[in-house]
């Protein structure tokens, strides 16, 4: 089964009384989700990054201790350096993390247990240094690489991975404690599936799951209150907000494959959430190759819908966001502080003001901007369009709008607060509307657009769909042009838009 994507939703539009429900507050939440709701949720740590941390962190450590004992222990060949000499040394120390890949050591579960799985360990280097012995001693390369110099790296090697594996047992104990490491997932569906499913989980080694309860729409016998001791918290509509107020990382959906058409119409509302999506299939009769399948212990899970932009994606972006944003806000600065000069010669008040939008997840965030209405005409909420000749923009503002110089303070939210990023959708104002009517009320699956952080500039902008959103179509379309970017994310991608904005800023036919 594919993962699914804005095309497959769009053959199967919501009904837009539907998507408008999906913004009622917690009040029709239960109790114990309100609860739920006001815990407080530690951001979580990417267990694929930290996972690949320790992979880096353990080569190094290997290959400094190699390095330390071959200035001691290697006898220089009479052609080279030790320089020379110490090129095998990476390969030999990725070989012993490549072994301790094989053998299942470079997961969360062994990172907490690390007395029980030390065998394992010690078997892995042990493998890694025969076969480098033996690859030596076919090459005739003792005199660079002695046995008592590979005798000591193995046990020098041991030892520092052995306290390192000591230190990190601790420290990945502690963020499961606070929360860091733990997925917090609900399930959608009770009933029998969702009983046994939840007693599989229970019979697993610990894992970083944390179950917050069960969503339903059914009201009948087949959804009880208390499923295996967790509770209904909701419908499928109450989870929209649900998770909008606290942190969700995982969807499981405990329905059989075959009711196709109910669970496209809860995934049809799910999928404006910035989570995964499995479907549990533990009681499904059909069967897929074992790569198909994502497992929590050994329950196997089917990979529906992923989260955008996640793990080694995320910490790439997050870099480029705050190393080139920073050259940026250094390269700026004079012409910015001659906007802010101009901005306060042209009219009274501040150069700077800040504007509430929409961010990641649906969170209100500020944005900073350059004033470019008078201070007794500024529209906060973006509750009125600005206008071609608009009355209330100064005349260093119609320039700074056009050519949209008055963003350029939002490189303040990329590199300091980290609610913005260079490239992604742009961020709306709260009461922004096309036709009278709010975005969300125009374009079905609108809010999909907050499933990654918005950008100073974005596909949309370079694609024409700047400036006015006066009609139905113009913001359709940019917000196609967001859900393209989501699903087709890359930093080389990242990379185009910024290089074409500049050039896109050139048509400045429907900015005011």
């Amino acid at each position: 089964m594919s993962k699914l994507t804005f095309r497959d939703f769009e053959k199967l539009r919501p009904d837009p009384a539907a998507e408008r429900k999906m913004k009622a507050n917690l009040e029709g939440l239960q109790a114990v989700a309100r609860d739920l709701h006001c815990a407080p949720a530690a951001p979580v740590i990417s267990r694929v990054v930290l996972e690949g941390l320790v992979r880096v962190a353990e080569f190094l450590l290997i290959l400094l201790v190699g390095l330390g004992f071959l200035a001691f222990y290697a006898t220089p060949s009479p052609h080279a350096g030790w320089l020379h000499n110490s090129i095998g040394l990476p390969v030999i120390a990725a070989g012993a993390v490549l072994a301790i890949q094989c053998f299942g050591l470079y997961e969360i579960s062994p990172f907490r247990n690390f007395a029980a799985n030390l065998p394992r360990l010690v078997a892995a280097l042990v493998c890694d240094y025969a076969v480098s012995i033996a690859a030596i001693f076919s090459l005739s390369l003792e005199a660079v690489y002695p046995r008592s110099f590979m005798l000591a790296w193995f046990a020098g090697g041991l030892v520092a991975i052995g306290a390192e594996r000591m230190v990190l047992a601790l420290a990945v104990d502690r963020l499961i404690r606070t929360g860091r490491l733990v997925r917090r997932a609900v399930l959608v569906g009770g009933g029998p599936a969702a009983d046994q499913l939840l007693h599989e989980l229970a019979e697993q080694p610990p894992i970083d799951l944390q179950i917050l309860g069960i969503f339903d729409d059914r009201t009948d016998e087949r959804s009880p209150t208390v499923v295996a001791g967790f509770p209904k918290l909701g419908s499928v509509d109450d989870l929209i907000e649900f998770a909008r107020r606290t942190r969700i990382d995982l969807v499981i959906f405990t329905l059989p494959i075959t009711a196709e058409q109910r669970l496209l119409q809860m995934l049809r509302k799910l999928w404006v959430l910035p989570i995964d999506v499995r479907l549990a299939a533990h009681m499904n009769k059909l069967h897929f190759r074992p790569h198909s399948y994502s497992y929590i212990g050994s329950v196997p899970l089917i990979d529906i819908v992923d989260k955008p932009i996640a793990d080694w994606d995320l910490v790439l972006k997050y870099c480029f966001d705050k190393l080139v944003g920073g050259l940026l806000l250094v390269l700026l600065a004079p012409l910015m502080a001659a906007i802010a000069l101009a901005v306060k010669i042209d009219s009274k008040g501040p150069a700077l003001f800040k504007q509430k939008r929409y961010g990641f997840n649906n969170e209100i965030i500020e944005v900073y901007k350059f004033r470019s209405m008078f201070i007794d005409a500024l529209d906060f909420g973006a509750a009125k369009l600005v206008t071609k000749g608009d009355p209330r923009v100064t005349r260093v503002g119609r320039f700074i709008r056009k050519t949209s110089l008055d963003e350029l303070p939002q490189l303040f939210n990329v590199v300091f607060t980290g609610d913005l990023s260079l490239v992604g959708p742009r961020p709306h104002a709260l009461h922004a509307k096309a036709a009278e009517r709010e975005y969300d009320k125009v374009v079905d699956g609108y809010f999909a657009r907050h499933r990654v952080r918005p950008g100073m500039t974005g596909w949309a902008q370079i694609n024409g769909w700047r400036g006015e959103t006066d009609t139905p179509e113009k913001i359709q379309g940019r917000v196609e042009c967001d859900l393209y970017y989501i699903e087709n994310w890359s930093l080389l991608l990242d990379v185009y838009i910024l290089v074409a904005t500049p050039f896109a800023l050139l048509k400045t036919g429907n900015a005011y």
